[in-house]
């Protein structure tokens, strides 16, 4: 088992980072490379539609990212909600199952992972590496399959009930689910980030989480809200052990990690996309906007040196990437 984060403390996620070399290493794209091994995403649910029709796609990326040096890989779960698989004929019961499969898949994983490592070297298990699942929770914009957590404008139509009524259970799940931390992925706006942070502190959660923001213009979140304003969220609820941004273009990250660190203490977390732009209306990614994966690890050394402490990557990238990545933390 990886590393067991069952407390409020922020000290315990620093505890990881030091087991680790003092940065880990998040994993990459999940669609992505779901769609380089087969698997057709067309479909409202996306990535957790393997849940139902592919699994074993899901274990071999994780595995994937595990092997290009991944410390943390992310579940499957991002666009899966109980209202969703709801609306395609499943039962509460079955859909909070599915919920449940995306962490236990990240777990059989990470067990294949160790196991290979114990074939390969005996010794493995006085130092087996520090591993850990994350249970992503996407925005409610993810539900909607429309691309609006790329705008976050569906907070004008929403109110801070609504969403944490929407989200409320699925959270609850997955905090039950044996994964260990609940990682809040793309949020778009000021408003979602209070619905979690009040979910959290609120409910019976005693898995910590980390906040992840994503920007278009390096300063506020895309929905316009100030990008202070909502690391200020995360840094005030107690259950929120890193926070950070994914989903955003490369040359922003670095003034966002200085941004966040006014505001708080606790680690920084960066996972960006690659660059490219995500097209709403075609439901595709323009790819002639992004970075190559040679640009995006030439990134690595300033990120770190501006705070970030977890470093990875988002949408379009892949173990290739990660494994850049992974090395040039090493080489430091």
């Amino acid at each position: 088992m990886g590393l067991v984060l069952r407390d409020e403390s922020p000290a315990l996620m620093r505890d990881f980072l030091r087991e680790v070399g003092e940065c880990a290493v998040i994993d990459g794209g999940l669609a992505t490379e779901l769609e380089a091994n087969g698997a057709d995403l067309n479909d409202p649910l996306w990535s957790a539609k393997c849940l139902i029709s592919s699994p074993h796609l899901i274990r071999k990326v994780h595995l994937d990212y595990l092997k290009a040096g991944a410390n943390v890989i992310i579940t499957s779960s991002y666009q899966a909600t109980i209202q969703g698989f709801m609306s395609r004929g499943f039962t509460s019961e079955e859909s909070e199952a599915l919920l449940r499969k995306s962490v236990e898949i990240a777990c059989e994983a990470r067990e294949l992972f160790y196991e290979e490592l114990n074939e390969s070297d005996k010794n493995i298990e006085k130092r087996k590496p520090s591993i850990l699942v994350a249970a992503s929770v996407g925005s409610y914009g993810a539900y909607l399959a429309d691309g609006s957590e790329y705008s976050g404008i569906y907070c004008k139509e929403m109110t801070l009930e609504k969403l944490k009524e929407f989200h409320r259970r699925r959270v609850e799940v997955l905090a039950e689910s044996g994964a260990d931390l609940i990682a809040f992925e793309t949020i778009p706006n000021k408003l979602e980030a209070q619905a979690y942070a009040e979910l959290l502190e609120e409910g019976n959660i005693n898995t910590p989480a980390w906040f992840s923001f994503n920007s278009k213009d390096g300063v506020n979140v895309v929905s316009g809200d100030s990008m202070v304003e909502c690391a200020s969220i995360a840094d005030a609820c107690k259950k929120v052990i890193a926070v950070g941004i994914n989903c955003t273009p490369p040359r922003f990250i670095e003034g966002l990690i200085l941004s966040i660190k006014k505001v708080t203490e606790k680690p920084i977390l960066i996972y960006p996309n690659s660059g490219e732009r995500y097209d709403a209306d075609k439901k595709e990614w323009v790819v002639c906007t992004g970075v190559t994966d040679e640009d995006f690890v030439s990134y690595v050394r300033s990120w770190h040196e501006a705070g970030a402490r977890l470093i990875g990557g988002c949408c379009r990238t892949t173990p290739r990437t990660i494994g850049g990545i992974s090395k040039a933390l090493r080489t430091e």
